[in-house]
Order: C-alpha cells, then structure tokens, then sequence
C-alpha cells in the first residue's frame, strides 16, 4: 500500500506537504502546479484516504474542452457525449474545473484555462487559432500527430476487419457499408471515414470487393434510412447479406428502412454498427456493434493532458485505444 513518503519521494516535496495537500489545508501556500503533482501521484500509486476528506473551497485550475459538434449535436449524438463524459468524471477525479465549449457558442478562452482537450475534427485553420492561446492541447477521435499535437484515436482498421472477419466466417462474401462525409464547423475541410478506407483496402485484399454496395451520405439516422431504402430498390434480390454501419445513427435509419420492407434481421440481412452506444440497445432487434471505449477515450485524453500541463512535455504522442465486436439479434451467430 502506498504511503505518503511514497508520494513525497515521486512529488519531489516533503512529507508534511504532501499530508497537508491530501488533507485540504487552506493555510498552506503552495503552487497549483505542486498541488496537482502531489494529487496525481497519489492516485497514481492507488493511494485514497485523502478521498474521505471534506472538499476544499480553494480556486480550482481550468481545463476547456472544445466539442466540434453542437449542444444539440451532442444530444443526437452520444459519441461525443461519452467522451466529454469520460473528461469530466476523470477532470473531477484529479481535482480540475471544466469550462465546455460547443461549436455554436462563440468563445474567448480565459486566462486561467492551463489545457485545453478538443473533441471531433478541427480544420487546419481552427487548430491554429487553438494554438494561439500557447496552452497544452490534446485531440480526441481526431488523428493530428502530422500536425504535431498529440492524440487519442481509436483502432478504426481493426474494427473494421473484424467486422469483415465475421461475415466471412459467416459465409458472407457480399457485404455492403453505409457511411457517411463529414465537413470541419467552418466549412473548410473534408473529413473522409477511415472505416470507409479499411473497408475498401480490406475487402479488395479478401477478393469480395463490390464497388456497387458502398452507400455514403451523412452521420444520421435519415441518412441511414435514405441510404438502405436506396439499397433495397436498386439491388432488389441481389440485397447483399450483410451491412456494416459506420455509426450507431446510421444502422438505425437502416433498420427502419429494412422493416418497413418485411426485410428480417438476421435471417435476410445481417447489420453491424459502430461506437456501441446506448441506442443500440433500445431498438428491435438490439444491434450487434464494434464497442468503442469511448468514455476510456476522455479519460485517457485529460490524464495526458495533466502530465503535460504537470511536466511540461513536448513531444507529441499518439494513443490508439482497441475496439471489440459485441454480438446481439441483429445477427447471425
């Protein structure tokens, strides 16, 4: 079990420093940045008495997060919802405040933000006007490692072959994909689905490419309903046996549009969806899913953004998090 000399030792401050930090000592003058250092090392090592203590009335340091979508958008999609969660819980855990910013809401950064976590995909030019503020940012579900910030992404090839695999051992070698285009909030930037590329990449390795069976529009349900109802008139009995949808909002559109058809899940068609969200629990059949550790995904973001606000570090990094295929009714198995 760890002991307060422990954290004093990896803090680099005294033992009474560190004991009165844990216990919220007012009357102690001691810098944030020590103070973080101190409670980060603690629950590093496991350590919780400190926990049971009354909550300290001090000024907290900031932290901001940027969300690319709006708050309605964050409603309609529980994405990005769970990764701001997953911000929050772990932000509360290491004793910081938040201040949320959504892309519909004009802002200016205070002053005492000291890292700022930016959620979804940003154009080169909105990632210039976050580096003006010189604060330590960290990206989430937005690869910008070649723009030399650092990074939480998810395992996007991966899942997708596991999808693939799946089918395949399933004896499904005509597999259909709906997708969707996403543009950056100014309008600047096209966002093409790496799903999309793994897919193609993946089924031409594995022979069973169909140019005719990728569907594309947008990240919603409509687009999803559009895009099967589409399927279903233009293929008719050539309707391959398998779909995989790209988001959790797309598989949905796409299960309505199959039952408005008499078209049975699984038996005639087989859907797999993407992110694994609460939704895809709610609906008849529950959908089988790749479960994204999205909630894991803010919390991994705001523990790196606390090191490189505590040690300053410099060198970009990128964290890819693993996925997994969670079975339900909405296939065969």
């Amino acid at each position: 079990m760890a002991t307060l000399k422990d954290i004093a030792q990896l803090a680099s401050v005294s033992i009474a420093t560190v004991s009165r930090v844990l216990n919220r000592d007012q009357s102690l003058s001691v810098t944030e940045e020590t103070r973080h250092r101190i409670l980060t090392v603690a629950e590093e090592l496991g350590y919780t008495k400190h926990l049971k203590t009354g909550e300290s009335h001090k000024l907290k340091q900031k932290i901001a997060i940027i969300q690319w979508v709006s708050e309605q958008g964050e409603l309609e999609d529980l994405y990005y919802y769970q990764i701001r969660l997953g911000i929050e819980k772990r932000a509360q855990e290491l004793d910081y405040d938040i201040l949320r910013y959504f892309n519909d809401q004009p802002f200016t950064l205070s002053e005492e933000v000291i890292g700022i976590l930016c959620i979804g995909k940003f154009s080169r030019a909105q990632i210039a006007s976050f580096e003006e503020y010189q604060k330590p940012l960290v990206f989430l579900d937005s690869d910008t490692l070649a723009l030399g910030h650092t990074c939480v992404i998810t395992d996007f090839s991966n899942a997708v072959k596991q999808v693939l695999d799946y089918f395949i051992n399933q004896g499904m070698d005509r597999v259909g994909i709906l997708t969707g285009l996403e543009v950056t909030t100014d309008q600047e930037e096209q966002i093409h689905d790496k799903r999309l590329e793994a897919f193609i990449s993946y089924t031409q390795e594995q022979g069973i490419y169909h140019e005719e069976l990728i569907f594309q529009g947008e990240f919603s349900a409509q687009s999803g309903y559009d895009l099967m109802k589409h399927a279903i008139q233009n293929l008719g009995e050539q309707l391959p046996s398998a779909f995989f949808a790209a988001s959790d909002s797309l598989a949905i559109g796409a299960l309505r549009a199959l039952q408005e058809a008499s078209i049975h899940l699984p038996e005639r068609v087989s859907l797999i969806s993407f992110n694994d969200t609460s939704l895809t629990k709610q609906v008849f059949p529950p959908l089988s899913s790749i479960t994204v550790y999205t909630e894991e995904m803010g919390r991994t973001g705001m523990d790196i953004l606390n090191r490189e606000v505590l040690h300053g570090r410099k060198i970009p990094s990128l964290t890819m998090l693993g996925t997994k295929l969670t079975l339900r009714e909405s296939t065969l198995h």
